[in-house]
C-alpha cells in the first residue's frame, strides 16, 4: 500500500485529524518533534490573535501502541480551542465574500448565499493536519539520515542571499528558528519584519518566497515511467495544494528559461572516496536540477520553493458584492493575519518531507521497519557495486 493521508476537520470545529495509512509497524513516533513542527507553524511575526489562543499538540487515536505504529492507519487529532460552529452568535452567516478566498467560487459551487460553510474548510488552519502528517513522515525519514529544512527566502524588496549546503544547513537553521520571520539571514529578517508591520498600518497583508531543501535522498526516488508518477510532479502537486500557494519550482525553476543548457545542467564526476555517501559517488559541481532529474532523485539535495501570495483578508477590506441582493459591498472581515510566510515555510518543508517518504517506501517497501531497513541495506549494497555481475 502507497503511504498516503487525508486530513478532516474546520476552521472552528472541534479539532482538525490527519489520517495517515501505509507507514510500517514498528516505526517510532517521535511526539515531542511533530508538536515542536505544529508550534512552529503557529509562529512568526504577523500572525493573528487565533495563535494566542490555540497551542496546538498531536493526539493519536489510533494505529499507535507503545509510542510505535502497528501498521494500521494512524489517526492524529489536533483539538481547536476556538472550537464555535455549533454557535450560531459567534459564527455568522457571510455574505460578502472575499476577494482571493474560495468564499464566491464554494458557495455558487454548493448553491448558497452563505460562505461560512466554504470557509471553515478552505481556511489555512487545515494546514495543521498536513504539518502532522509530515512530521510523523521525517520521523520514517530520519531513521535513514534523509533531514528537511525549510525557510523564508524573500519577501517584497527583502531577500535572504544566504546559499544552503550540506556543511551550513544546521547553523541557518539555528538562525531561522532565531528569526521572527523564519529567515535565516539576520539583517535581511529585521528589515521584513519592518515591511510587515508597514503592511499592518495600512491595513494590508504580505507574501513571499518558500523553499525548502532535503537532504539525504538516495539515489532513484520517483521514476519516469509514468508522468503522474514522477517525483517532481508530485511535489508540485503537494506544493501547490498549500492554500494562498501560486507556483512552484524546482532547483533552478524559471530562471532556466533565461539560460542556455551549459548554464543550467549540472555536470557528473565520479569520487570514489565518496561511495558511501546518497549519491554513491556521483558528485556535482552545482544542484541547478533540485535534486531531480527524470522525475527521480538524483542524490543531491531536493529543493522546492513555493510562493505564496498576500493574504486575502485584509483589514481595510476589498470591493464586492453581497451574494444576496447583488449590490456592491465592502467584502467582509474574518479574524485573520498580516502574513503568515513564517508557517507557510513549515508547511512546505512537511508537504515535500511526506512525498519524499512515499517514493521512499514505494521504493523499499516492508510491512515493518526491519523489513523496510533490510531491504535498504540490500539495495545500498548492490548499487554501490555497480556494474553487477551476470
Amino acid at each position: 500500500m502507497s503511504l498516503r493521508f487525508m486530513t478532516a476537520g474546520e476552521s472552528h470545529g472541534p479539532g482538525m485529524l490527519a489520517v495517515i495509512e501505509g507507514l510500517p509497524a514498528g516505526l517510532e513516533v517521535d511526539l515531542d518533534f511533530i508538536d515542536a513542527e505544529l508550534r512552529r507553524r503557529q509562529a512568526g511575526y504577523g500572525r493573528g490573535a487565533r495563535q494566542r489562543i490555540e497551542a496546538d499538540a498531536a493526539e493519536p487515536l489510533s494505529g499507535v501502541m507503545q509510542g510505535r505504529t502497528m501498521g494500521g492507519p494512524v489517526v492524529l487529532r489536533i483539538p481547536n480551542r476556538d472550537s464555535r460552529l455549533d454557535d450560531a452568535t459567534k459564527t455568522p452567516p457571510v455574505h460578502q465574500p472575499r476577494p482571493g478566498h474560495a468564499d464566491l467560487a464554494g458557495s455558487v459551487k454548493w448553491l448558497t448565499t452563505d460562505c461560512r460553510a466554504t470557509l471553515e474548510r478552505a481556511s489555512a488552519r487545515e494546514t495543521a493536519a498536513r504539518v502532522a502528517a509530515g512530521a510523523l513522515a521525517r520521523c520514517l525519514l530520519r531513521r535513514f539520515g534523509i533531514e528537511s529544512f525549510g525557510f523564508v527566502r524573500a519577501s517584497l524588496d527583502v531577500t535572504c542571499t544566504a546559499a544552503v549546503t550540506l556543511e551550513n544547513w544546521k547553523s541557518l537553521r539555528a538562525a531561522r528558528d532565531a528569526s521572527e520571520v523564519g529567515m535565516p539571514c539576520a539583517d535581511a529578517s529585521a528589515k521584513l519584519v519592518d515591511r510587515i508591520h508597514q503592511a499592518k498600518v495600512e491595513k494590508d497583508t504580505v507574501g513571499g518566497l518558500v523553499e525548502a531543501h532535503v537532504f539525504g535522498c538516495p539515489i532513484g526516488l520517483g521514476t519516469c515511467v509514468q508522468w503522474h508518477e514522477r517525483l517532481d510532479a508530485r511535489l508540485g502537486a503537494a506544493v501547490m495544494g498549500i492554500q494562498a500557494f501560486k507556483a512552484v519550482e524546482i532547483g533552478m525553476g524559471r530562471e532556466c528559461a533565461f539560460r542556455t543548457g551549459s548554464q543550467v545542467h549540472d555536470p557528473i564526476a565520479f569520487d570514489a572516496s565518496r561511495r558511501n555517501e546518497p549519491h554513491l559517488g556521483f558528485v556535482r559541481t552545482s544542484n541547478n536540477a533540485g535534486g531531480l532529474e527524470g522525475g527521480m532523485t538524483n542524490g543531491m539535495p531536493v529543493v522546492v520553493t513555493g510562493t505564496m501570495k498576500p493574504i486575502s483578508t485584509l483589514l481595510r477590506g476589498m470591493p464586492s458584492v453581497d451574494l444576496n441582493t447583488k449590490a456592491p459591498v465592502t467584502s467582509a472581515y474574518e479574524r485573520s493575519d498580516i502574513s503568515a510566510i513564517a508557517a507557510a515555510s513549515v508547511v512546505l518543508e512537511n508537504v515535500v518531507a511526506f512525498e519524499i517518504a512515499r517514493a521512499f517506501l514505494e521504493k523499499f517497501g516492508g510491512d515493518s521497519m526491519a523489513q523496510l531497513e533490510a531491504s535498504h541495506r540490500a539495495w545500498v549494497d548492490l548499487a554501490r557495486r555497480l556494474p553487477l555481475e551476470g
